[in-house]
């Protein structure tokens, strides 16, 4: 290397799917994928920012997180979890919000 500065960075991984994802597009493609994306808007894309996270690359059903620390991807997860749990997420459910995502 001539030189050139390597710069390193630390970084945590979350990886997440959504539970039962193939049974429930069998079930209702549109429905399922329209539960998904305000999921996404309404839950998981303010929980990872608040948390300091990048969504990295989405497959389907999967998500790949960055975080700055181990401490604010565990924190981002359990954000999720608890408000799945708590069924306060606004996405339509044609099935239930807590059955959609699984961290």
């Amino acid at each position: 290397m001539s030189g050139e500065r390597v710069q390193r960075r630390l970084a945590a991984i979350l990886a997440a799917d959504i539970a039962g994802y193939s049974r429930l597009m069998g079930q209702d493609e549109a429905g399922t994928l329209a539960r998904v994306r305000a999921l996404r808007r309404e839950l998981i894309d303010p929980k990872v920012a608040k948390h300091e996270g990048r969504i990295v690359k989405t497959t389907g059903d999967g998500f790949l997180i960055e975080f700055p620390s181990v401490v604010e991807a565990v924190a981002a997860a359990i954000a999720v979890q608890r408000t799945m749990a708590k069924g306060r997420s606004t996405a339509p459910s044609k099935t239930s919000a807590n059955k959609i995502l699984k961290t």
